[in-house]
């Protein structure tokens, strides 16, 4: 890999952390010259970063104006979920089907380190940490990670993300579940070899997401810059 691909791939990551950390809100410009400044890089290279995201849907690129973060709607939130379970259940499957002992022996330790996570942080009891952000985003993968499919893996993790751009930004109160016994239904289900059991209990766990986040979402946004 050069040099130049390896800063331009650094670059990319630390503006999608961002967005997803939340420094930049739902619909605020992105502007070149200020990203180029925040990271130390040149405008082809912010460019070609935005792109890519704007291909992960984490940005939109608007003709004439340029670049914002992916504004959030219930209609979208609405096709990202059916989306997302209609993949995932798929990568489920084939995740039961091929995933062997390495593969339960990772989603047991992701469950454990999960479940030991707090949902918030003590000085901060109304916003995710971002240490359970972690642990949540790490089990879901570990949970998909046995069917040997890469390209969909890609797109499920492309989804997740866009799932945790809502998350950040649309549930504006205390969180109103921390999902442990739903996450632990799907654990045992998939470990049991339980196909039916498991994809229903993961299709209820994200149906159930995405009602609380549309109700987020009838709340005013953070207001965007641009």
């Amino acid at each position: 890999m050069s040099r130049q691909r390896a800063s331009t791939d650094k670059v990319h990551g630390q503006i999608r952390a961002d967005i997803l950390g939340g420094v930049f809100a739902p619909g605020q410009k992105l502007k070149f010259a200020d990203l180029g400044q925040r990271y130390g890089a040149s405008v082809s290279a912010i460019r070609e970063c935005l792109t890519r995201l704007t291909e992960q849907r984490l940005v939109v690129a608007e003709p004439m104006v340029g670049f914002r973060v992916m504004p959030l709607t219930a209609e979208d939130l609405c096709d990202l979920t059916d989306t997302r379970i209609d993949l995932e259940l798929l990568a489920l499957r084939g995740a039961i089907e091929h995933g062997g002992v390495d593969w339960e022996s990772d989603l047991v330790a992701a469950h454990h380190r999960l479940e030991r996570t707090p949902m918030t942080a003590p000085d901060a009891p109304r916003t995710m940490s971002d240490e359970w952000e972690q642990a949540h985003t790490a089990f879901h993968a570990a949970l998909l990670a046995g069917c040997r499919r890469p390209r969909l893996l890609a797109m499920t993790e492309s989804l997740r993300d866009a799932t945790a751009l809502y998350r950040r930004w649309a549930v504006q109160r205390e969180p109103k579940r921390d999902g442990i016994d739903e996450h632990r239904a799907i654990l045992e289900a998939a470990l049991a070899g339980d196909v039916d059991a498991a994809t229903e209990a993961l299709r209820a766990h994200y149906a159930t997401t995405a009602e609380i986040l549309s109700e987020g979402l009838s709340s005013p946004l953070p207001r965007t810059q641009g």
